[in-house]
């Protein structure tokens, strides 16, 4: 046992006074067994306390390997790997996943359930991927839920309330290659008249902003899917492809990103923005994100311009994208194809809490859903089961499995679960 530390970003220390490892998963069964209160705790890059307890913290990072079935074309995983090292792994033996956050970083389990995502209109979030869950419950024992099961929209994106994931069974698909270009300085009005073009101009789409120009898009990342080709950016953006590799921050080398120029590569080297090798993004920062509706974004994107100059002091990059429907109950994505609204504030924590509730303020009128591993304002979380429908068949099956709570948290207290 050893203490628990703090999370990826630094900008938080763990409650608990113990992080266990646990090698099997009947040394799982017997910490869950005997703790008062339990969480699990992945790769840290959580920027809030959804991970947290004054119990024991639990990391499922030792629990096996991956395994693959070729024939249902589904790879069973340890919830603690990251998929940094599932997707080579996948790559060896001729798979891949559909689709990739990101950064390559983060661990299976704490990814699908918080809603991680990566881009692209027909791309649901990284949960959509998911066949089956392996969990242990409150009872000490290892439960089962899979795709068709009645509670299955339940079981991804779970916030951590329902158990520790021991594993994870990913749908899968032949290798694919990737070819990834970067189109600097768009003028943002005839990006946002153009919108729709722009986000399906390829597999995978991202528009990167500082927002200290209102007017102008920095950047915008294509992700061609060779397998696939898109139709290419629109005409009439006045773009032209990057002379070189760029970073998403302005000033930062680009050595930690993938491989731009629009070189081919396979999926697991083109769709992160960042290589598992380098510290992704730039390390010393805080993040916040907002799904609405993909019918909304052009008028939430313009909600985003309008508060332009009191959003830039704090930035470092914002980065616009699109998500397709996932099934989720609590996915920030389920129910309807999104934008997705991501912010990679400077490490001023403070100054960002308290200009959060003016920004979740400006994004109100288009049921903002927050990502649940990310900063946001948790004074105002009393509208958040307006935006899920399931909401109260989640909070029922959580009392359900868990009657004693030790799975509950000051975060799942905060927002009502």
């Amino acid at each position: 046992m050893t203490a628990a530390g703090a999370n990826w970003a630094g900008n938080l220390t763990y409650s608990a006074r113990e992080l266990v490892a646990p090698a099997t998963v009947d040394e799982l069964r017997r910490v869950v067994a005997s703790a008062a209160r339990v969480k699990a705790l992945g790769s840290r890059h959580s920027f809030n306390r959804i991970a947290d307890t004054d119990g024991v913290l639990v990391s499922a990072a030792a629990l096996g390997g991956p395994e693959l079935d070729s024939g249902r074309a589904v790879v069973r995983a340890p919830a603690g790997m990251r998929y940094g090292e599932l997707a080579p792994w996948l790559q060896e033996r001729g798979w891949a996943l559909a689709n990739l956050a990101s950064l390559p970083h983060i661990s299976l389990a704490g990814a699908v359930s918080t809603g991680t995502h990566g881009s692209g209109d027909r791309n649901p979030s990284l949960a959509e991927a998911v066949e089956g869950v392996e969990f242990v419950g409150a009872d000490g024992e290892v439960h089962r839920i899979a795709r068709g099961d009645a509670d299955f929209g339940s079981a991804v994106v779970s916030l951590g309330a329902l158990g520790v994931t021991t594993a994870i069974e990913l749908r899968v698909e032949p290798t694919f290659e990737v070819a990834q270009t970067v189109y600097p300085d768009a003028p943002l009005d005839r990006v946002l008249e153009r919108y729709d073009s722009v986000t399906g101009a390829a597999y995978s789409v991202s528009l990167f902003t500082t927002w200290r120009d209102p007017d102008r898009v920095d950047q915008i990342w294509v992700k061609e899917r060779l397998d696939r080709p898109g139709p290419g950016l629109p005409e009439g953006l006045g773009v032209s492809a990057a002379g070189g590799p760029l970073h998403p921050l302005p000033g930062v080398s680009a050595e930690p990103c993938t491989t731009q120029g629009g070189v081919p590569g396979p999926w697991l080297a083109r769709l992160p923005h960042f290589r598992l090798e380098f510290t992704p993004s730039n390390g010393d920062e805080l993040q916040s994100e907002y799904l609405v509706p993909r019918t909304a974004g052009v008028a939430a994107i313009e909600a985003l311009r309008g508060l332009a100059a009191r959003i830039a002091p704090l930035l470092q990059v914002c980065e616009l994208r699109t998500v397709a429907a996932d099934t989720q109950w609590l996915a920030p994505s389920g129910g309807r194809d999104s934008t997705a609204l991501h912010f990679t504030w400077k490490p001023l924590q403070r100054e960002v809490e308290a200009f959060l509730p003016e920004l979740e303020s400006a994004l109100a009128p288009f049921e903002a859903r927050p990502h649940w591993g990310k900063l946001f304002d948790t004074s105002g979380v009393s509208r958040l089961p307006g935006f899920y429908p399931e909401w109260e068949r989640f909070a029922e099956l959580r009392e359900r499995l868990d009657p004693r709570g030790i799975f509950v948290n000051g975060f799942l207290e905060a927002v009502g679960l």
